[in-house]
């Protein structure tokens, strides 16, 4: 690790002393150190904003990052957290395609992927997908009844899409 994220880390560390305004200075200051093609300065912004809950200003410094050509772990917790922000601003489809783009490379991030996958469609509007897509994401950690979750989980999404409740 290099001593320009060990400093990050060390603001994110301290992030409760901090406080939220706090938190942005700082990285807002890491941020300016470095060159401006580099894209972990707007992806660590970004994060900086979007943990303030001001995801407006957050959105951008996300598209930035990755249009700089933001790679490896930092390009999958970039999607997951971009996909975030636009599900609260009210755009749940777009939040599902950013997903799409990193399911293939999310590695030990595949559960988070799924996690804001479900919440994406939830906020859709569909309740049995995003039942299914926890709860499927959920089974292979359970040491007792693995197998039940997972087919009850597949079977909500099957019910689902014919158009039935699960238990009909």
């Amino acid at each position: 690790m290099d001593d320009w994220q060990r400093r990050v880390d060390e603001v994110w560390g301290a992030a409760s002393e901090l406080g939220e305004h706090g938190v942005i200075e700082r990285i807002d200051a890491l941020a300016a150190e470095l060159p401006d093609d580099d894209p972990r300065g707007p992806f660590e912004a970004a994060g900086a904003r979007d943990s303030a809950g001001l995801e407006e200003e957050a959105e951008p410094r996300y598209r930035r990052a990755l249009e700089l050509g933001l790679s490896g772990r930092a390009r999958v917790e970039a999607h997951i957290q971009l996909a975030s922000t636009v599900r609260n601003l009210g755009r749940p489809a777009e939040s599902l395609a950013l997903l799409d783009e990193v399911a293939d490379d999310a590695g030990d991030l595949a559960d988070a992927v799924a996690a804001f996958r479900a919440l994406a469609l939830a906020s859709r509007g569909e309740a049995d997908a995003a039942a299914s897509v926890a709860l499927v994401a959920l089974a292979p950690h359970l040491t007792q009844y693995r197998r039940a979750v997972d087919a009850y989980a597949r079977d909500l999404v099957a019910r689902a899409q014919e158009g039935r409740r699960p238990g009909a």
